[in-house]
């Protein structure tokens, strides 16, 4: 399918994502990834803030409203509580979390999986996985348009984790 894979290897695609869990046979499956410079407890306290705004284009999906810059020292993420906020709003529900390893959130009929890969002492795979039910003429488009946005997330994610490392949050 167009879009469905950006930046992740053959056998990132084939390992199992928690958010395989919740949809049997999906019309849409997309992974995403990206190399960060920086350890996976750094990494995860990012992407543990996406309950806060998406962290892609914010004068798309966030309504102008920029994502946090800095890091807030949010808890740990909970299943049941809000998955992102996004114009002010809240959006969807986190459906399984192991922090320092994986945040996975149900929003709009689509569930993803934030995956960390420590590589090292000083990096990690961000992993993300995409699946949905959906028409089979749409899964093309939904891929597409989420990999614009997931693959802008990713990238503030891996400049965030890499240039605010050996900082503690505020």
């Amino acid at each position: 399918m167009i879009g469905d894979r950006w930046g992740v290897s053959d056998s990132e695609i084939s390992r199992a994502y928690p958010c395989d869990h919740f949809v049997a046979s999906p019309a849409l499956e997309a992974w995403r990834g990206v190399h960060v410079d920086a350890p996976a407890e750094v990494v995860w306290l990012w992407v543990a803030q996406v309950r806060l705004a998406p962290y892609s284009y914010d004068w798309i999906d966030n309504l102008g409203r920029r994502s946090p810059r800095e890091l807030v020292g949010l808890p740990d993420p909970q299943a049941g509580e809000r998955f992102t906020t996004a114009g002010g709003r809240e959006l969807g529900r986190i459906v399984s979390v192991a922090p320092g390893e994986q945040l996975t959130g149900t929003i709009m009929g689509a569930f993803m999986s934030y995956v960390l890969v420590p590589r090292g002492q000083d990096t990690t795979r961000l992993l993300l996985k995409v699946v949905m039910r959906t028409s089979l003429w749409a899964a093309p488009w939904l891929s597409v348009g989420d990999l614009v946005m997931a693959r802008r997330q990713l990238l503030n994610f891996k400049e965030l984790a890499e240039r605010h490392q050996g900082k503690a949050p505020n």
